[in-house]
């Protein structure tokens, strides 16, 4: 009676062993899991942080883009302005000097 309490308490014993090495393998699984999930997010965060960074880079650019095309502007007309009065830049009709 003895070595059949010991057998039964052995059985009984295996599927507790084994669960517990699937509960160790489910839960490392879970672990790798996490550490995924966990990356990925890291990742994304990092992704969205490039991504406000360059929408801000391109906002700026847009700016500075406006203010040089008027600065252009301005300086056109100037120097229109100052091809206009110089008489340097004023066409010159030969025939009517001929006459």
């Amino acid at each position: 009676e003895y070595r059949s309490r010991k057998l039964s308490s052995k059985v009984e014993r295996a599927p507790t062993t084994m669960m517990n090495a699937d509960m160790d393998a489910v839960e490392a699984e879970n672990q790798v899991e996490l550490e995924e999930k966990t990356r990925l997010i890291n990742q994304v965060l990092e992704l969205q942080h490039t991504l406000e960074d360059l929408s801000a880079r391109v906002d700026a650019v847009k700016e500075e883009n406006l203010k040089l095309k008027s600065e252009n502007q301005v300086l056109g007309q100037y120097i229109e302005n100052l091809m206009s009065a110089s008489s340097v830049f004023q066409t010159t009709d030969t025939k009517s000097k001929r006459k």
